[in-house]
């Protein structure tokens, strides 16, 4: 019990560290997006103008928190991991992504975009 609570308290305590370095605008791999992103979450709005037919994005969002071990479901761990989006979106489009998940809860580190179909 007591080594849980230490563990909680560090978790807490790292994600109010990147909470107050975690927020601001992040530069997004196709120049012709804007990522912004919050404490939780991001955005991305693209206006590309020449953009060959059937291009589409995807925005992915790094965090740090509390997230299920890959194939070792129940168990959680406290690090980075990569938080859920919204799936793909066209040039002129726009997508979002987030920290938070059924069983993960963390702050945005990065966000970015990528060419998810060319």
């Amino acid at each position: 019990m007591v080594a849980a609570a230490r563990v909680t308290a560090t978790a807490v305590s790292v994600l109010g560290f990147a909470a107050v370095l975690g927020s601001g605008t992040a530069q997004a791999a196709p120049q012709d997006c804007t990522v912004t992103r919050d404490l939780i979450s991001a955005t991305a709005a693209c206006h590309e103008n020449e953009f060959p037919a059937g291009r589409e994005y995807s925005l992915i969002v790094e965090c740090f928190g509390l997230a299920p071990i890959p194939n070792a479901f129940p168990f959680l761990a406290v690090g980075p991991y990569r938080g859920s989006w919204s799936g793909s979106f066209s040039p002129n489009g726009g997508g979002t992504a987030s920290c938070l998940g059924p069983l993960s809860v963390g702050t945005t580190t990065n966000a970015y975009v990528v060419v998810y179909r060319d």
